[in-house]
């Protein structure tokens, strides 16, 4: 079954999206890879996820963690996309936040990517190709408008 794809278009703030759809996610029962564009990304990330909501727990790990496979939330870096022989690249393949300028490797895996992109010019363009990518390939595709908080 081809995955659903979401896109949150003129994000103030693509990080603290990220942190308040993830948990989210997490609150309803949800297993989510998140793809960064690169290591520096996925650590600012991760250290975020620890003090978003200061009365919240959000159990999340990188995804070169022993514990990957097992915790909820796995932060992933666009440059680290090799899989060991045998052993899938992803850890779960319930949803995929990509904050990635590029289309995610194995994406079809999973039921519901979202695609979160910032207000910047340079970040539109890419976000713009990804969804000709999408569409051509007949995902069901919805847009948001992130700051509005409405669909577009």
């Amino acid at each position: 079954m081809a995955p659903r794809v979401q896109f949150y278009h003129n994000t103030p703030d693509p990080l603290a999206l990220a942190c308040e759809l993830v948990g989210r996610a997490y609150g309803s029962g949800r297993k989510v890879v998140v793809r960064m564009p690169d290591e520096a990304s996925a650590q600012v990330l991760d250290r975020m996820l620890w003090t978003h909501e200061r009365l919240t727990f959000i159990p999340h790990v990188l995804q070169d963690s022993p514990l990957a496979g097992e915790t909820p939330i796995v932060i992933a870096s666009a440059a680290d996309t090799s899989a060991a022989v045998g052993k899938p690249l992803w850890p779960h393949t319930d949803m995929l936040f990509n904050l990635a300028p590029d289309l995610p490797p194995a994406y079809p895996d999973f039921k519901l990517v979202v695609e979160i992109v910032s207000q910047r010019e340079a970040d539109k363009l890419p976000a713009r190709a990804r969804w000709t990518q999408y569409r051509e390939r007949g995902l069901t595709l919805k847009a948001f408008d992130a700051e509005l908080r409405v669909a577009l």
